[in-house]
């Protein structure tokens, strides 16, 4: 890791930031002095009180933008908006990820638990998005300085730390997403020298992905989404180029692939 610091007036894109890890990021990163524009995408940006507020009070650093990550067309459309305003990200952070929806949507608990439409979902959001993301914004990003591209990955996705079982489509998604930003990074250092290319853990925070299997987890290791973000935001200023392709929890150590 190292110490490098963004350039001045740089550009911050948040995909996922209606609520939880995503809107909080991007809530920080209007407190950053490096960063003057950020782009926080949501599905519905519109209809994200939180989001709106913090839209409305940014004096025009925070430009809301609706993308569904699932649609090839509308991540598509966020690169061309990136070209409309001139702008060259320094940082990308991509928050968005599925874990449960409605009574069908559930974490496996055994292999009779697999559904392949519930799984495909989980894929769409937490993996193939992502990819997405990675393919319209990485050539867009500024040519030179600080340069991150990280996801929001879950030690869950650590083939290596997987103890427990279960989660067959959440812990396979992010596994998958770990893999894409493995090989992302290896491309990068052919075609963007100096980009950082990282999947990040944020440890397990107080939104409402994880609130239904808060119940054993201590106190202490229940972060809120403000105190994950500004851990994260932490990691990735430290990020080096030698960095890049890494696996990295909340507090910069490490996880195994």
């Amino acid at each position: 890791m190292s110490e490098s610091v963004f350039s001045q007036h740089s550009v911050a894109v948040v995909v996922g930031a209606s609520r939880g890890i995503g809107l909080a990021l991007s809530a920080a990163l209007v407190k950053h002095p490096r960063f003057d524009h950020i782009v926080a995408c949501a599905r519905e940006p519109d209809q994200c009180p939180e989001l709106q507020a913090l839209i409305e009070r940014s004096d025009g650093r925070v430009l809301g933008h609706a993308v569904d990550v699932t649609r090839a067309a509308s991540v598509s459309a966020l690169g061309q908006l990136l070209d409309r305003n001139g702008f060259r990200p320094a940082l990308v952070l991509n928050a968005a990820g599925l874990l449960h929806k409605g009574r069908r949507l559930r974490p496996e608990k055994r292999l009779e638990d697999i559904d392949f439409e519930a799984m495909q979902a989980v894929f769409a959001v937490n993996a193939l998005g992502p990819a997405l993301v990675m393919r319209e914004l990485m050539p867009r990003m500024a040519p030179t300085g600080k340069r991150v591209f990280a996801a929001l990955s879950a030690r869950v996705g650590s083939i290596g730390d997987n103890r427990l079982g279960g989660w067959y489509a959440y812990r396979s998604s992010k596994a998958a997403l770990n893999q894409l930003l493995k090989t992302a990074a290896i491309e990068a250092r052919r075609r963007f020298e100096g980009l950082v290319v990282a999947a990040l853990h944020p440890g397990t925070t107080d939104t409402a992905l994880s609130r239904p299997f808060q119940a054993r987890v201590p106190e202490d290791k229940l972060f809120s989404a403000d105190f994950a973000a500004r851990r994260l935001l932490e990691v990735v200023e430290v990020l080096g180029p030698g960095d890049s392709g890494g696996f990295f929890a909340w507090d910069g150590q490490p996880i195994p692939w």
